[in-house]
Protein backbone atom coordinates (compact mmCIF):
# COMPACT_ATOMS: atom_id res chain seq x y z
CA UNK A 1 0.00 0.00 0.00
CA UNK A 2 1.65 3.15 -1.05
CA UNK A 3 2.39 5.93 1.43
CA UNK A 4 1.90 9.50 1.61
CA UNK A 5 4.95 11.55 3.13
CA UNK A 6 3.31 14.04 4.32
CA UNK A 7 0.05 16.28 4.42
CA UNK A 8 -0.12 19.62 4.04
CA UNK A 9 -1.43 21.69 6.37
CA UNK A 10 -1.03 25.37 7.80
CA UNK A 11 -0.04 26.59 4.71
CA UNK A 12 -2.14 30.11 3.73
CA UNK A 13 -5.06 30.32 0.80
CA UNK A 14 -4.07 32.63 -1.95
CA UNK A 15 -5.50 36.01 -1.64
CA UNK A 16 -7.60 35.19 -4.60
CA UNK A 17 -11.09 35.61 -5.87
CA UNK A 18 -11.93 39.18 -4.05
CA UNK A 19 -12.51 42.81 -4.59
CA UNK A 20 -9.67 44.52 -3.95
CA UNK A 21 -11.47 47.42 -3.82
CA UNK A 22 -14.72 47.17 -1.61
CA UNK A 23 -11.95 44.76 0.84
CA UNK A 24 -10.33 47.83 1.14
CA UNK A 25 -11.87 49.87 3.98
CA UNK A 26 -9.43 53.00 3.78
CA UNK A 27 -10.04 53.50 0.00
CA UNK A 28 -14.27 52.78 -0.02
CA UNK A 29 -14.13 55.89 3.02
CA UNK A 30 -12.02 58.01 1.30
CA UNK A 31 -14.39 57.75 -2.37
CA UNK A 32 -17.35 58.27 -0.23
CA UNK A 33 -15.99 61.08 1.62
CA UNK A 34 -15.06 62.93 -1.95
CA UNK A 35 -17.75 62.12 -4.16
CA UNK A 36 -20.82 63.87 -4.49
CA UNK A 37 -23.99 61.51 -3.22
CA UNK A 38 -26.05 61.48 -6.51
CA UNK A 39 -22.92 59.88 -8.16
CA UNK A 40 -21.83 57.91 -5.44
CA UNK A 41 -23.55 54.43 -6.68
CA UNK A 42 -22.40 54.76 -9.68
CA UNK A 43 -18.44 55.33 -8.74
CA UNK A 44 -18.73 52.46 -6.12
CA UNK A 45 -20.42 50.16 -9.11
CA UNK A 46 -17.68 50.88 -11.27
CA UNK A 47 -14.36 50.90 -9.23
CA UNK A 48 -16.12 47.38 -7.56
CA UNK A 49 -16.34 46.23 -10.85
CA UNK A 50 -12.72 46.95 -11.72
CA UNK A 51 -12.01 45.36 -8.38
CA UNK A 52 -13.20 42.12 -9.03
CA UNK A 53 -11.04 41.94 -12.04
CA UNK A 54 -8.01 43.13 -10.41
CA UNK A 55 -8.59 40.37 -7.19
CA UNK A 56 -9.96 37.19 -9.91
CA UNK A 57 -7.66 34.29 -10.61
CA UNK A 58 -7.37 35.47 -14.27
CA UNK A 59 -6.08 38.92 -13.74
CA UNK A 60 -3.51 38.23 -11.58
CA UNK A 61 -1.71 35.21 -13.63
CA UNK A 62 -1.92 38.05 -16.70
CA UNK A 63 0.06 40.21 -13.92
CA UNK A 64 2.18 37.04 -13.74
CA UNK A 65 2.54 36.38 -17.44
CA UNK A 66 3.27 40.10 -18.25
CA UNK A 67 6.22 40.10 -15.66
CA UNK A 68 7.68 37.11 -16.75
CA UNK A 69 7.68 37.53 -20.19
CA UNK A 70 9.51 40.94 -20.44
CA UNK A 71 9.16 42.69 -24.05
CA UNK A 72 11.32 42.84 -26.54
CA UNK A 73 12.75 44.71 -29.06
CA UNK A 74 12.24 44.45 -32.72
CA UNK A 75 14.90 46.94 -35.07
CA UNK A 76 14.28 45.06 -38.31
CA UNK A 77 11.33 43.20 -40.03
CA UNK A 78 13.00 39.47 -41.82
CA UNK A 79 13.64 41.52 -44.84
CA UNK A 80 15.98 44.06 -42.89
CA UNK A 81 13.36 46.99 -42.93
CA UNK A 82 13.79 49.66 -40.25
CA UNK A 83 10.61 49.13 -37.95
CA UNK A 84 11.54 49.82 -34.52
CA UNK A 85 8.81 47.65 -32.42
CA UNK A 86 8.64 46.68 -29.64
CA UNK A 87 6.81 42.95 -28.34
CA UNK A 88 4.42 42.61 -25.56
CA UNK A 89 3.38 39.01 -24.40
CA UNK A 90 -0.31 39.28 -25.28
CA UNK A 91 -1.26 39.54 -21.11
CA UNK A 92 0.51 42.98 -21.46
CA UNK A 93 -2.46 44.52 -23.62
CA UNK A 94 -5.10 42.45 -22.02
CA UNK A 95 -4.21 44.66 -18.45
CA UNK A 96 -3.89 47.59 -20.78
CA UNK A 97 -6.77 47.09 -22.23
CA UNK A 98 -8.85 46.61 -19.24
CA UNK A 99 -7.33 49.64 -17.76
CA UNK A 100 -8.36 51.92 -20.73
CA UNK A 101 -12.11 50.67 -20.40
CA UNK A 102 -11.93 51.24 -16.70
CA UNK A 103 -11.68 55.13 -17.76
CA UNK A 104 -7.82 54.95 -16.18
CA UNK A 105 -7.23 57.53 -18.52
CA UNK A 106 -10.72 59.30 -18.52
CA UNK A 107 -10.36 61.52 -16.00
CA UNK A 108 -10.90 64.98 -17.15
CA UNK A 109 -14.27 65.01 -18.45
CA UNK A 110 -16.10 63.16 -15.79
CA UNK A 111 -18.00 63.83 -13.14
CA UNK A 112 -16.08 62.99 -9.79
CA UNK A 113 -13.75 62.14 -12.41
CA UNK A 114 -10.02 62.42 -10.67
CA UNK A 115 -11.32 60.61 -7.46
CA UNK A 116 -12.84 58.02 -9.67
CA UNK A 117 -10.17 57.79 -11.70
CA UNK A 118 -7.48 57.44 -8.34
CA UNK A 119 -8.73 55.12 -6.60
CA UNK A 120 -9.26 52.57 -9.90
CA UNK A 121 -5.54 53.65 -10.72
CA UNK A 122 -4.73 52.49 -6.90
CA UNK A 123 -6.92 49.49 -7.22
CA UNK A 124 -4.83 47.98 -10.81
CA UNK A 125 -1.52 48.98 -9.93
CA UNK A 126 -2.14 46.25 -7.44
CA UNK A 127 -3.26 43.84 -10.35
CA UNK A 128 0.02 44.82 -12.21
CA UNK A 129 1.92 48.06 -12.13
CA UNK A 130 3.56 48.16 -15.31
CA UNK A 131 0.94 48.69 -17.27
CA UNK A 132 -0.13 51.86 -15.38
CA UNK A 133 2.42 53.40 -16.66
CA UNK A 134 1.27 54.12 -20.03
CA UNK A 135 -1.87 55.04 -18.34
CA UNK A 136 -0.69 57.10 -16.45
CA UNK A 137 1.19 59.01 -19.24
CA UNK A 138 -1.77 59.01 -21.27
CA UNK A 139 -3.99 60.59 -18.61
CA UNK A 140 -1.60 63.14 -17.84
CA UNK A 141 -0.88 64.47 -21.28
CA UNK A 142 -4.15 66.49 -21.58
CA UNK A 143 -3.29 69.28 -19.02
CA UNK A 144 0.42 69.50 -20.97
CA UNK A 145 -2.32 69.46 -24.68
CA UNK A 146 -4.85 72.18 -23.41
CA UNK A 147 -1.53 74.54 -24.11
CA UNK A 148 -2.69 74.91 -27.50
CA UNK A 149 -6.83 74.75 -27.79
CA UNK A 150 -5.81 73.28 -31.58
CA UNK A 151 -4.35 70.31 -30.45
CA UNK A 152 -6.31 70.13 -27.22
CA UNK A 153 -9.32 69.69 -29.91
CA UNK A 154 -8.07 67.03 -31.84
CA UNK A 155 -5.96 64.78 -29.28
CA UNK A 156 -8.23 65.22 -26.04
CA UNK A 157 -11.07 63.15 -27.09
CA UNK A 158 -8.79 60.36 -28.27
CA UNK A 159 -6.63 60.63 -25.01
CA UNK A 160 -10.04 59.91 -22.79
CA UNK A 161 -11.39 57.21 -24.90
CA UNK A 162 -12.14 54.21 -22.98
CA UNK A 163 -11.05 52.27 -26.69
CA UNK A 164 -8.13 50.51 -26.27
CA UNK A 165 -6.50 50.00 -30.03
CA UNK A 166 -2.88 48.63 -30.20
CA UNK A 167 -2.09 48.91 -34.04
CA UNK A 168 0.62 51.33 -34.71
CA UNK A 169 -1.87 53.68 -37.51
CA UNK A 170 -2.69 57.25 -37.60
CA UNK A 171 -4.31 58.46 -34.91
CA UNK A 172 -7.00 59.92 -36.52
CA UNK A 173 -8.34 56.82 -38.04
CA UNK A 174 -8.16 55.32 -34.43
CA UNK A 175 -11.51 55.21 -31.37
CA UNK A 176 -8.39 55.54 -28.88
CA UNK A 177 -4.73 56.76 -28.25
CA UNK A 178 -2.29 55.93 -25.73
CA UNK A 179 0.56 58.73 -25.11
CA UNK A 180 4.52 58.46 -24.40
CA UNK A 181 6.44 61.22 -22.81
CA UNK A 182 10.41 61.48 -23.07
CA UNK A 183 12.36 64.65 -21.34
CA UNK A 184 15.90 62.99 -19.61
CA UNK A 185 18.91 63.05 -21.30
CA UNK A 186 22.12 61.36 -20.61
CA UNK A 187 24.13 64.22 -20.19
CA UNK A 188 21.20 66.01 -18.61
CA UNK A 189 19.42 63.77 -16.32
CA UNK A 190 16.46 65.52 -14.01
CA UNK A 191 17.90 68.84 -15.56
CA UNK A 192 16.20 69.03 -18.84
CA UNK A 193 17.36 72.43 -19.62
CA UNK A 194 20.53 70.82 -20.22
CA UNK A 195 18.83 68.73 -23.24
CA UNK A 196 20.70 68.82 -26.51
CA UNK A 197 17.94 67.90 -28.77
CA UNK A 198 17.78 70.16 -31.64
CA UNK A 199 14.31 71.44 -33.07
CA UNK A 200 14.05 73.01 -36.46
CA UNK A 201 11.30 74.41 -37.83
CA UNK A 202 9.98 73.76 -41.05
CA UNK A 203 7.54 75.18 -43.94
CA UNK A 204 4.06 74.42 -42.07
CA UNK A 205 3.72 76.97 -39.12
CA UNK A 206 4.30 75.05 -35.86
CA UNK A 207 6.09 72.24 -37.00
CA UNK A 208 9.51 70.98 -36.43
CA UNK A 209 12.11 68.34 -37.25
CA UNK A 210 13.63 66.89 -34.04
CA UNK A 211 17.73 65.86 -34.59
CA UNK A 212 18.84 64.30 -30.89
CA UNK A 213 18.14 61.44 -28.40
CA UNK A 214 15.95 60.57 -25.25
CA UNK A 215 17.95 58.53 -22.41
CA UNK A 216 14.46 57.34 -21.15
CA UNK A 217 11.28 57.19 -23.76
CA UNK A 218 8.25 55.34 -21.77
CA UNK A 219 5.75 53.46 -23.35
CA UNK A 220 7.68 53.06 -26.88
CA UNK A 221 4.81 51.84 -28.71
CA UNK A 222 2.32 54.74 -27.76
CA UNK A 223 0.47 56.34 -30.32
CA UNK A 224 2.65 60.22 -29.19
CA UNK A 225 4.87 61.20 -27.21
CA UNK A 226 5.33 64.84 -25.48
CA UNK A 227 9.24 65.29 -25.38
CA UNK A 228 11.40 68.94 -25.13
CA UNK A 229 13.52 70.13 -27.48
CA UNK A 230 16.12 73.05 -27.87
CA UNK A 231 14.41 75.04 -30.58
CA UNK A 232 15.09 78.95 -31.43
CA UNK A 233 12.93 80.29 -29.10
CA UNK A 234 14.49 78.12 -26.18
CA UNK A 235 13.59 74.85 -24.85
CA UNK A 236 9.83 73.86 -26.30
CA UNK A 237 7.53 71.19 -25.87
CA UNK A 238 6.29 69.06 -28.79
CA UNK A 239 4.14 66.25 -29.68
CA UNK A 240 5.52 63.28 -31.94
CA UNK A 241 3.67 60.94 -33.31
CA UNK A 242 4.27 57.60 -34.24
CA UNK A 243 2.88 57.38 -37.11
CA UNK A 244 2.52 60.58 -39.37
CA UNK A 245 -1.13 61.54 -40.86
CA UNK A 246 -0.43 59.69 -44.34
CA UNK A 247 0.37 56.28 -42.48
CA UNK A 248 4.06 56.23 -43.18
CA UNK A 249 6.09 56.29 -39.77
CA UNK A 250 7.65 58.39 -38.09
CA UNK A 251 11.18 58.39 -37.42
CA UNK A 252 11.69 56.66 -34.36
CA UNK A 253 14.62 54.74 -34.08
CA UNK A 254 14.36 52.98 -30.92
CA UNK A 255 18.37 51.74 -29.70
CA UNK A 256 17.61 49.76 -27.14
CA UNK A 257 15.14 48.47 -24.11
CA UNK A 258 16.08 49.36 -20.33
CA UNK A 259 16.94 46.76 -18.25
CA UNK A 260 15.18 46.84 -15.19
CA UNK A 261 15.25 46.34 -11.41
CA UNK A 262 11.37 45.54 -11.55
CA UNK A 263 8.58 47.07 -13.50
CA UNK A 264 9.74 44.33 -16.04
CA UNK A 265 6.48 43.95 -18.27
CA UNK A 266 6.20 47.74 -19.35
CA UNK A 267 9.00 48.73 -21.67
CA UNK A 268 11.53 51.68 -21.17
CA UNK A 269 13.84 52.66 -24.56
CA UNK A 270 16.54 55.19 -25.55
CA UNK A 271 15.16 56.48 -28.82
CA UNK A 272 16.93 58.92 -31.51
CA UNK A 273 15.03 61.47 -33.49
CA UNK A 274 17.30 61.60 -36.70
CA UNK A 275 14.68 63.98 -39.41
CA UNK A 276 11.39 63.53 -36.55
CA UNK A 277 8.42 65.38 -37.53
CA UNK A 278 6.99 66.77 -34.67
CA UNK A 279 4.29 69.73 -33.62
CA UNK A 280 5.06 72.55 -31.06
CA UNK A 281 2.91 72.71 -28.11
CA UNK A 282 3.12 76.26 -26.34
CA UNK A 283 5.23 78.39 -27.31
CA UNK A 284 8.59 78.44 -28.05
CA UNK A 285 10.69 78.64 -24.86
CA UNK A 286 7.76 77.41 -22.41
CA UNK A 287 8.62 73.66 -22.73
CA UNK A 288 8.88 73.60 -19.04
CA UNK A 289 6.12 75.70 -18.42
CA UNK A 290 3.87 73.79 -20.79
CA UNK A 291 4.91 70.13 -19.83
CA UNK A 292 4.77 71.02 -16.09
CA UNK A 293 1.22 70.27 -15.83
CA UNK A 294 1.19 66.57 -17.33
CA UNK A 295 4.58 66.44 -14.83
CA UNK A 296 2.65 67.15 -11.52
CA UNK A 297 -0.21 64.53 -13.35
CA UNK A 298 2.54 61.66 -13.55
CA UNK A 299 3.40 62.90 -10.05
CA UNK A 300 0.01 62.02 -8.25
CA UNK A 301 0.16 58.63 -10.24
CA UNK A 302 3.21 58.46 -8.45
CA UNK A 303 1.90 58.85 -4.72
CA UNK A 304 -0.90 56.76 -5.75
CA UNK A 305 1.19 54.11 -7.28
CA UNK A 306 3.14 53.53 -4.40
CA UNK A 307 -0.31 53.51 -2.40
CA UNK A 308 -1.76 50.46 -3.92
CA UNK A 309 1.64 48.89 -3.75
CA UNK A 310 1.40 49.71 -0.08
CA UNK A 311 -1.69 48.62 0.06
CA UNK A 312 -1.32 45.42 -1.70
CA UNK A 313 1.96 44.49 0.54
CA UNK A 314 -0.05 44.63 3.81
CA UNK A 315 -3.10 42.92 2.64
CA UNK A 316 -0.93 39.98 1.69
CA UNK A 317 0.33 39.87 5.28
CA UNK A 318 -2.16 40.58 7.07
CA UNK A 319 -3.88 38.04 4.94
CA UNK A 320 -1.07 35.50 5.83
CA UNK A 321 -1.03 36.49 9.54
CA UNK A 322 -4.87 35.62 9.89
CA UNK A 323 -4.20 32.07 8.47
CA UNK A 324 -1.06 31.09 9.49
CA UNK A 325 -0.72 29.18 12.83
CA UNK A 326 2.82 29.48 14.69
CA UNK A 327 3.51 29.07 18.55
CA UNK A 328 0.11 28.15 19.30
CA UNK A 329 -1.64 29.93 17.62
CA UNK A 330 -2.50 32.40 14.87
CA UNK A 331 0.21 34.97 13.97
CA UNK A 332 -2.08 37.71 14.24
CA UNK A 333 -2.99 37.07 17.59
CA UNK A 334 0.61 37.20 18.80
CA UNK A 335 1.63 40.83 19.98
CA UNK A 336 4.51 41.42 18.27
CA UNK A 337 3.59 40.34 14.78
CA UNK A 338 0.53 42.57 16.02
CA UNK A 339 2.83 45.50 16.07
CA UNK A 340 4.25 45.04 13.22
CA UNK A 341 1.08 44.06 11.21
CA UNK A 342 -0.62 47.41 12.00
CA UNK A 343 2.46 49.91 11.79
CA UNK A 344 2.37 48.86 8.26
CA UNK A 345 -1.63 49.34 8.12
CA UNK A 346 -0.43 52.99 9.30
CA UNK A 347 1.74 53.79 6.66
CA UNK A 348 -0.10 52.22 3.95
CA UNK A 349 -2.98 54.45 5.65
CA UNK A 350 -1.58 57.36 5.56
CA UNK A 351 -0.34 57.06 2.29
CA UNK A 352 -3.96 56.30 0.34
CA UNK A 353 -5.96 59.01 2.70
CA UNK A 354 -3.62 61.36 1.38
CA UNK A 355 -3.10 60.15 -2.24
CA UNK A 356 -7.10 60.57 -2.59
CA UNK A 357 -7.41 64.08 -0.85
CA UNK A 358 -4.90 65.63 -3.46
CA UNK A 359 -7.04 63.85 -6.19
CA UNK A 360 -10.34 65.62 -4.85
CA UNK A 361 -8.49 68.69 -4.91
CA UNK A 362 -8.17 68.33 -8.87
CA UNK A 363 -11.75 67.66 -9.41
CA UNK A 364 -12.43 70.79 -7.35
CA UNK A 365 -9.83 72.92 -9.28
CA UNK A 366 -10.62 76.13 -7.20
CA UNK A 367 -7.97 78.74 -6.43
CA UNK A 368 -7.04 77.84 -3.55
CA UNK A 369 -7.13 74.05 -4.11
CA UNK A 370 -4.54 74.20 -7.35
CA UNK A 371 -2.44 76.25 -4.44
CA UNK A 372 -2.59 73.36 -1.97
CA UNK A 373 -1.49 70.76 -4.60
CA UNK A 374 1.64 72.94 -5.77
CA UNK A 375 3.01 72.21 -2.41
CA UNK A 376 1.26 68.79 -1.68
CA UNK A 377 2.39 67.02 -4.65
CA UNK A 378 5.69 66.87 -4.38
CA UNK A 379 6.11 66.83 -0.96
CA UNK A 380 3.57 63.56 -1.08
CA UNK A 381 5.70 62.58 -3.64
CA UNK A 382 9.23 62.89 -1.63
CA UNK A 383 7.40 61.01 1.44
CA UNK A 384 4.89 58.26 0.31
CA UNK A 385 6.89 57.17 -2.68
CA UNK A 386 10.13 56.92 -0.31
CA UNK A 387 7.97 54.92 2.31
CA UNK A 388 7.01 52.35 -0.27
CA UNK A 389 10.29 50.14 0.07
CA UNK A 390 10.62 49.68 3.70
CA UNK A 391 6.55 48.68 3.79
CA UNK A 392 7.18 46.42 1.03
CA UNK A 393 10.28 44.64 2.12
CA UNK A 394 8.70 44.20 5.75
CA UNK A 395 5.51 43.24 4.30
CA UNK A 396 7.66 39.93 2.59
CA UNK A 397 9.34 39.74 5.88
CA UNK A 398 5.50 38.96 7.43
CA UNK A 399 5.29 36.16 5.20
CA UNK A 400 8.98 34.44 6.30
CA UNK A 401 10.60 32.29 3.45
CA UNK A 402 7.08 32.13 2.33
CA UNK A 403 7.39 35.82 0.87
CA UNK A 404 11.07 35.39 -0.99
CA UNK A 405 9.97 33.08 -3.22
CA UNK A 406 8.34 34.29 -6.74
CA UNK A 407 5.27 32.48 -6.29
CA UNK A 408 4.08 34.61 -3.60
CA UNK A 409 3.82 37.71 -5.19
CA UNK A 410 5.72 39.73 -2.69
CA UNK A 411 9.36 39.79 -4.43
CA UNK A 412 7.50 41.86 -7.33
CA UNK A 413 6.17 44.20 -5.39
CA UNK A 414 9.53 44.35 -3.54
CA UNK A 415 10.94 45.21 -7.02
CA UNK A 416 8.94 47.73 -7.62
CA UNK A 417 8.50 49.35 -4.73
CA UNK A 418 11.74 52.11 -5.17
CA UNK A 419 10.24 53.30 -8.63
CA UNK A 420 7.86 55.76 -8.08
CA UNK A 421 10.58 57.67 -6.27
CA UNK A 422 12.62 57.49 -9.18
CA UNK A 423 10.32 58.13 -11.73
CA UNK A 424 9.41 62.01 -12.43
CA UNK A 425 12.17 62.89 -10.30
CA UNK A 426 13.98 61.31 -7.01
CA UNK A 427 13.89 62.68 -3.98
CA UNK A 428 16.07 65.66 -3.89
CA UNK A 429 13.72 67.12 -7.44
CA UNK A 430 11.07 66.84 -4.88
CA UNK A 431 12.40 69.19 -2.19
CA UNK A 432 13.69 71.54 -4.25
CA UNK A 433 10.82 71.80 -6.20
CA UNK A 434 9.01 72.37 -2.38
CA UNK A 435 11.15 75.49 -1.69
CA UNK A 436 11.00 76.70 -5.30
CA UNK A 437 6.99 77.14 -4.07
CA UNK A 438 7.71 78.43 -0.96
CA UNK A 439 9.98 80.99 -2.46
CA UNK A 440 7.95 82.31 -4.87
CA UNK A 441 4.10 81.13 -4.06
CA UNK A 442 3.28 82.39 -0.60
CA UNK A 443 -0.65 81.11 -1.73
CA UNK A 444 0.53 77.69 -1.77
CA UNK A 445 2.18 77.85 1.69
CA UNK A 446 -0.92 79.72 2.81
CA UNK A 447 -3.55 76.77 1.29
CA UNK A 448 -1.54 74.05 3.20
CA UNK A 449 -1.78 76.11 6.67
CA UNK A 450 -5.14 76.48 6.07
CA UNK A 451 -5.55 72.54 5.68
CA UNK A 452 -3.85 71.40 7.83
CA UNK A 453 -5.06 74.00 10.49
CA UNK A 454 -8.60 72.70 10.19
CA UNK A 455 -7.64 69.94 13.37
CA UNK A 456 -5.62 72.39 15.48
CA UNK A 457 -6.14 71.57 19.19
CA UNK A 458 -7.70 68.36 18.06
CA UNK A 459 -4.14 66.10 18.94
CA UNK A 460 -1.39 67.81 21.02
CA UNK A 461 1.07 66.10 19.31
CA UNK A 462 -0.16 67.44 15.81
CA UNK A 463 -0.15 70.59 17.12
CA UNK A 464 3.44 70.30 18.61
CA UNK A 465 4.11 69.22 15.10
CA UNK A 466 2.59 72.16 13.16
CA UNK A 467 4.57 74.41 16.08
CA UNK A 468 7.72 72.64 15.08
CA UNK A 469 7.13 73.32 11.02
CA UNK A 470 6.14 77.06 11.49
CA UNK A 471 9.39 77.25 12.84
CA UNK A 472 11.42 75.79 10.37
CA UNK A 473 9.63 77.49 7.72
CA UNK A 474 10.45 80.92 9.31
CA UNK A 475 14.24 80.56 8.72
CA UNK A 476 14.73 80.07 4.78
CA UNK A 477 18.81 80.62 5.71
CA UNK A 478 20.31 77.38 4.10
CA UNK A 479 17.62 75.51 4.04
CA UNK A 480 18.30 73.64 0.72
CA UNK A 481 20.59 71.11 2.93
CA UNK A 482 17.98 70.51 5.00
CA UNK A 483 15.28 70.37 2.21
CA UNK A 484 14.86 66.67 2.73
CA UNK A 485 14.22 67.16 6.73
CA UNK A 486 11.13 69.83 6.06
CA UNK A 487 9.39 68.43 3.29
CA UNK A 488 8.93 65.13 5.93
CA UNK A 489 8.17 66.98 8.48
CA UNK A 490 5.28 68.69 6.10
CA UNK A 491 4.22 65.57 4.31
CA UNK A 492 3.75 63.91 7.98
CA UNK A 493 1.90 66.70 9.35
CA UNK A 494 -0.44 66.98 6.31
CA UNK A 495 -0.96 63.14 6.61
CA UNK A 496 -1.67 63.49 10.53
CA UNK A 497 -3.93 66.10 10.01
CA UNK A 498 -5.86 63.96 7.45
CA UNK A 499 -6.42 61.00 9.72
CA UNK A 500 -7.57 62.77 12.59
CA UNK A 501 -9.98 64.88 10.62
CA UNK A 502 -11.37 61.38 9.01
CA UNK A 503 -9.79 58.00 10.19
CA UNK A 504 -10.90 56.07 13.56
CA UNK A 505 -9.91 57.21 16.37
CA UNK A 506 -6.96 54.34 17.11
CA UNK A 507 -5.65 54.93 13.72
CA UNK A 508 -5.16 58.68 14.10
CA UNK A 509 -4.10 58.00 17.82
CA UNK A 510 -1.44 55.76 16.53
CA UNK A 511 -0.17 57.65 13.60
CA UNK A 512 0.35 60.95 15.98
CA UNK A 513 1.72 58.69 19.19
CA UNK A 514 4.75 57.12 16.18
CA UNK A 515 5.23 59.63 13.58
CA UNK A 516 4.23 63.38 15.16
CA UNK A 517 5.32 62.66 18.97
CA UNK A 518 8.17 60.30 18.71
CA UNK A 519 7.51 57.34 20.52
CA UNK A 520 8.43 55.24 17.64
CA UNK A 521 11.44 53.42 16.78
CA UNK A 522 13.74 52.94 13.47
CA UNK A 523 12.01 49.89 12.38
CA UNK A 524 8.19 48.72 12.00
CA UNK A 525 6.99 47.38 15.06
CA UNK A 526 7.82 49.39 17.46
CA UNK A 527 4.72 50.93 18.14
CA UNK A 528 3.73 51.89 21.79
CA UNK A 529 2.09 49.10 23.50
CA UNK A 530 -0.88 50.79 24.81
CA UNK A 531 -1.91 51.60 21.39
CA UNK A 532 -5.26 49.88 19.75
CA UNK A 533 -3.53 47.79 17.74
CA UNK A 534 -6.15 44.92 17.20
CA UNK A 535 -8.56 47.27 15.46
CA UNK A 536 -5.93 48.78 13.42
CA UNK A 537 -5.22 44.87 12.02
CA UNK A 538 -8.43 44.33 11.46
CA UNK A 539 -9.01 47.19 10.01
CA UNK A 540 -6.68 46.47 7.38
CA UNK A 541 -7.60 42.81 6.58
CA UNK A 542 -8.78 42.41 3.21
CA UNK A 543 -12.20 40.90 3.49
CA UNK A 544 -12.09 38.22 0.72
Amino acid sequence: MARTTHTVTNQTPPLVGYDVFTADRVLTAAVERHTAPGLLDEVRDDLSALGRAAGSAQVQEWGAQANDNPPGLRTHDRHGNRIDEVEFHPAWHRLLGKGVAAGLTAAWNRPAGHVRRAAGFLVWTQAEAGNCCPLSMTHAAVPALRADPALAAEWEPRLTSMVYDRELRPAHLKAGVVFGMGMTEKQGGSDVRANTTAARPLAEDGTYELTGHKWFCSAPMSDGFLVLAQAPGGLTCFLVPRVLADGTRNVFLLQRLKDKLGNRSNASAEVEFDGTWARRVGDEGDGVRTIIGMVAATRLDCVLGSAGLMRQAVAQAVHHAAHREAFGGKLVDKPLMRNVLADLALESEAATTLALRLAAAYDDGGEQELAFLRLAVPAAKYWVTKRCSPVAIEAAECLGGNGYVEESGLPRLVRESPLNSVWEGAGNIQALDVLRALQREPQALNAFLIEVGQVRGADHRLDGAMKNLLVELADLEGIEGRARRLVERMALVLQGALLVRHAPPEVADAFCASRLGGDWGAAFGTLPPTLDLTSIVERARPTA
